[in-house]
């Protein structure tokens, strides 16, 4: 049934902003809206400035935002004060409705610059790893994470992975295959050890240097810290799944992360820190990345570049018998 709403059907930002600059009483500027790659439907994003009292400052639009996203980004980003060690942006306005709808809605820190995807170095992959840690730490203090989510259908996924296999399209099909074969013979003890894992913390979810970038640097500093973008996929799960997520976006591309080792590098600031690790780390590591090897030929069609593809399989290659032993 159609709704009468003039806003319904039109991009929400510009049809909104007269409502949203008055619900910010008059501190948020004109809004120069534009449509990002990440939102669909009637979903806006747009730059303005904000007055805070104390001085002007460019702030990003975000609506509409889900629920986890808003509740998260809300819950570390809204503070009276700004603290420049902030691993996510901070929140100069924000409320879950609007012009009479159920409508979340951010007005947040601009940062300065791109993604670090753009230009990644070593000192970019630390200052994710580095944004990484703080983020479990606060996220973990402000609510300890909850029990684990639905578990992923790995038995499904692996059974389609050699469903692509036998048709042929996929590169090196027959080794693929062989790999796969093995894989499913000591599945349901790799999978019962994936969900054994402790929930140890609030995982990003999609940590990748596209959603990652700097702050201004402090005074007497040269660069910023690292700042974590996009809360929509926060999960309760294991610090590691953040890392191996890191470490998997990079397969095809290894010398973009410029030497560093996501899951030992995250595992030393950790420990740096004081937080929470665990020795057998690596081992827990190890199953993931054979279990997210085995699903990649299911994702063929998202995931089908053949240099990610090879190195899926070189994953399963060298950790399959490391799990097993």
């Amino acid at each position: 049934m159609p709704d009468s709403h003039p806003i319904l059907g039109a991009s929400l930002g510009p049809a909104l902003e007269p409502v949203l600059r008055t619900v910010c009483e008059g501190k948020l500027s004109q809004i120069r809206w534009f449509r990002s790659d990440w939102q669909r439907g009637g979903g806006s994003t747009g730059l303005a400035e904000f007055q805070t009292g104390t001085a002007t400052v460019e702030v990003v639009v975000k609506l509409p935002v889900g629920p986890v996203e808003f509740n998260w980004a809300t819950a570390l980003g809204r503070r009276a004060d700004f603290d420049p060690d902030l691993p996510v942006p901070h929140i100069y306005a924000a409320d879950t409705a609007l012009s009479g709808y159920d409508l979340a809605w951010l007005v947040m820190e601009r940062l300065p610059g791109q993604p670090l995807g753009g230009h990644l170095d070593a000192d970019g992959v630390h200052a994710i790893i580095h944004a990484l840690a703080d983020w479990h730490e606060r996220a973990s203090r402000l609510q300890p994470p909850g029990p684990a989510p639905k578990p992923a259908d790995f038995a499904r996924a692996i059974e389609h992975s050699r469903e692509v296999c036998k048709h042929g399209v996929l590169p090196e099909h027959q080794k693929w295959n062989h790999e796969l074969k093995a894989l499913q013979k000591v599945l349901p003890e790799l999978v019962a050890r994936w969900e054994a894992r402790p929930m140890s913390a609030w995982c990003h979810g999609d940590t990748h240097p596209g959603n990652a970038m700097r702050r201004a640097p402090c005074p007497g500093k040269s660069v910023g810290r690292g700042v974590l973008i996009d809360l929509a996929l926060v999960h309760p799960g294991h610090w590691i799944e953040d890392a191996v997520y890191l470490e998997r976006v990079h397969w095809g591309r290894p010398e973009a992360l410029a030497g560093v080792a996501p899951v030992a590098a995250l595992a030393a600031t950790r420990r740096a820190a004081g937080l929470r690790w665990s020795e057998d780390h690596g081992l827990l590591a190890a199953v993931r990345r054979v279990l997210m090897a085995g699903c990649a030929p299911a994702a063929l069609e998202r995931e089908g570049n053949p240099k990610y593809l090879h190195a899926a399989l070189e994953v399963l290659q060298r950790y399959l018998p490391q799990v097993t032993h």
